[in-house]
């Protein structure tokens, strides 16, 4: 069984930072583009941040560019979302996502809805 599974969620106030790990297992992904998506409440699901199946390409929505960043480690058949100064407009929940397609792909609309895997989401809730 393919699972996605996000950890690292909470409650934080504004410019504190977290880290967000999504643990793959039944398969290996290490040749799957991997990327965050986010759904704040009361608004559809938005893209966050991709990385391709080497981690030499990586895409960041404009919302985050400078403050999250995205990698992965294929030995732990991990990615990872560090986000440093988060606003209150963060707030969401944050799923993992995983796809054959190229990345350049995933990063646009194809991937809000198009992604093979899907993680449940975590929750990140940031005061002000």
């Amino acid at each position: 069984q393919v699972q996605l599974v996000e950890s690292g969620g909470g409650s934080v106030q504004a410019g504190d930072s977290l880290r967000l790990s999504c643990a793959a297992s039944g398969r290996t992904f290490s040749r799957y583009a991997m990327a965050w998506f986010r759904q704040p409440p009361g608004k559809e699901r938005e893209f966050v941040a991709a990385i391709n199946w080497s981690g030499d390409y990586t895409y960041v929505a404009d919302s985050v560019k400078g403050r999250f960043t995205i990698s992965r480690d294929s030995a732990k058949n991990s990615a990872y979302l560090q986000m440093d100064s988060l606003k209150p407009e963060d707030t969401a929940v944050y799923y993992c996502a995983a796809d054959a397609a190229p990345v350049s792909v995933v990063a646009g609309t194809y991937g809000l809805d198009g992604m093979d895997y899907w993680g449940k989401g975590t929750l990140v809730t940031v005061s002000s």
